[in-house]
């Protein structure tokens, strides 16, 4: 077994988090959320962003709207609905939850 393909599995597990937490500073393109998971290490490719954030959009925690461009077609910016506005706040305290669950185990066996 690798380990770098259950680090793969892990990361895919928060992606979509991570994209929601992107999304909710405000107005954001996708190739600047790209950029940014990217730095993260936490995306590889762009293949991988435009499904999830249809699949979002289809289920009404984003939306979008079309900007002019001066520099090229318009662009595409993603903001988050009132509907995943609250999602977010349910994936936060389950972050919470699994970080602090997760350090009580690695505490529990450093004690031991």
């Amino acid at each position: 077994m690798k380990v770098e393909n259950t680090q793969v599995q892990m990361r895919k597990g928060i992606l979509e988090f991570c994209i929601l937490e992107i999304i909710s500073r405000g107005e954001v393109y996708a190739s600047d959320m790209l950029e940014e998971l990217t730095a993260a290490k936490m995306i590889v490719v762009e293949g991988t962003l435009y499904p999830l954030l249809t699949r979002l959009k289809n289920a009404a925690l984003l939306d979008y709207s079309w900007v002019e461009s001066t520099s090229g077609p318009p662009r595409k910016y993603y903001t988050l609905t009132d509907t995943g506005r609250e999602f977010l706040e349910q994936l936060r305290a389950t972050w919470r939850e699994l970080v602090d669950s997760t350090e009580h185990i690695i505490q529990n066996k450093k004690a031991q």
